[in-house]
């Protein structure tokens, strides 16, 4: 990553911690102010780029991906509700389909 951005970023998370709202002149102030030297339009394309999310929320969720379990403090209770209903339904049994045999295709991985 170039000086120039990494420097946006750092002045981007400035603003965000300050629950200031993230515009190219606010930006700019702060690199002034840090005496870094960027391209005009660095500011305008970090603005542009963070005026769609909310910054904290973005970097305290890295991480967490789509479908990601929930935490242990939330999905405890629901475990422990379930599991009495579990116990007084009665198994069954599921009887899996016989898996088809990759030499009836005719060719190997390595083939």
């Amino acid at each position: 990553m170039a000086n120039s951005e990494l420097a946006c970023v750092y002045a981007a998370l400035i603003l965000a911690d300050d629950d200031v709202a993230i515009t190219p002149e606010k930006l700019t102030t702060i690199l002034k102010a840090a005496g870094v030297e960027v391209e005009p339009y660095w500011p305008g394309l970090f603005s542009k780029a963070l005026e769609s999310c909310d910054l904290k929320t973005l970097i305290t969720t890295v991480g967490s991906g789509v479908g990601a379990a929930p935490a242990a403090g939330a999905g405890a209770p629901a475990a422990g509700a379930a599991a009495p209903a579990a116990e007084a339904a009665p198994a069954k049994k599921v009887e899996s389909e016989p898996e088809e045999e990759d030499d009836d295709m005719g060719f190997g991985l390595f083939d």
